[in-house]
């Protein structure tokens, strides 16, 4: 009877995969960002409630203008007038900017994002990096159709602008960077105060409950009203801003100081805070 005889010595085991582990870095954090904006449905919902609001305020008022009454604000026939959706568009794009911040600290998310990047920092930027560029370009594109819409309509009845007139691409243009600035604004208090709630109330309350709160003062409190962030984009997006007002000039660099200041402080207090 023959013997089968077996080799019973166990085959060598494979060594294990070396998985590297790479540092953040702000091209990485960057994308990650982009792909959470990409999945936040109450991102598209808030901006294209921004594009809706500005689109549809230009229409009436061109709608509301193409004729002459005589008792119309001199406001609401300047090459301005189209963009007052504005109004709306910086309260829906600072939410935006809150949300998007805020909404991770809500659910928690942020912790993981922290452990992904201990520097936190490079997170700070990525979101504002893809903030900005997202509503940079969207802004500067609804608000320019916003304006040729309004003048098509107006212009069925009697002459309007064009892009081409003085002062229009400045309206335009200022009226982006204004929402853009605001929606930085409200990102910002998104990292210093995170929580939702508290941080739409804190930017709609520097909007437009504070200025109002000045004005009380008198003619002092009207002048350092003009310094805040909303009278100061007023001073670069309307015609005839409210009197006390600051040059257009000046205007955007009060707002663009703003916006530093509420970015060094975010960053001072997102090295400084536990998440």
């Amino acid at each position: 009877m023959s013997t089968v005889t077996t080799d019973t010595a166990a085959a060598p085991r494979s060594a294990p995969a070396r998985v590297e582990s790479q540092p953040i870095s702000l091209g990485r954090a960057v994308k990650a960002e982009w792909i959470k904006w990409r999945s936040l449905r109450s991102t598209w919902v808030v901006l294209g409630a921004a594009v809706v609001g500005m689109l549809a305020i230009g229409l009436v008022i061109g709608y509301n203008t193409r004729h002459l009454t005589g008792n119309q604000d001199a406001n609401d026939l300047a090459s301005s007038a189209p963009l007052q959706g504005y109004f709306l568009g910086q309260l829906l794009i600072g939410a935006l900017g809150v949300l998007f911040v805020s909404s991770e600290f809500s659910t928690g998310m942020i912790r993981s994002t922290f452990a992904a990047a201990p520097k936190r920092l490079p997170v700070l930027w990525a979101k504002l990096a893809v903030f900005f560029a997202i509503t940079a370009v969207v802004m500067t594109v609804i608000t320019t159709i916003a304006f040729v819409s309004a003048q098509a309509v107006i212009s069925q009845v009697r002459p309007g602008f064009s892009l081409s007139d003085p002062g229009v691409w400045r309206f335009v243009l200022g009226t982006s960077l204004y929402m853009v600035l605001a929606g930085v604004i409200g990102q910002m208090i998104g990292w210093i105060v995170r929580s939702t709630p508290g941080s739409l109330v804190s930017f709609f309350a520097l909007i437009f409950v504070v200025p109002e709160l000045f004005t009380l003062f008198g003619s002092a409190g009207k002048h350092i009203a003009q310094f805040l962030p909303s009278q100061a984009g007023e001073a670069f997006t309307v015609s005839q801003p409210e009197a006390p007002h600051l040059t257009p000039g000046a205007g955007v660099l009060v707002l663009c100081a703003w916006a530093v200041a509420a970015i060094v402080v975010a960053a001072v207090s997102l090295r400084r805070r536990d998440a």
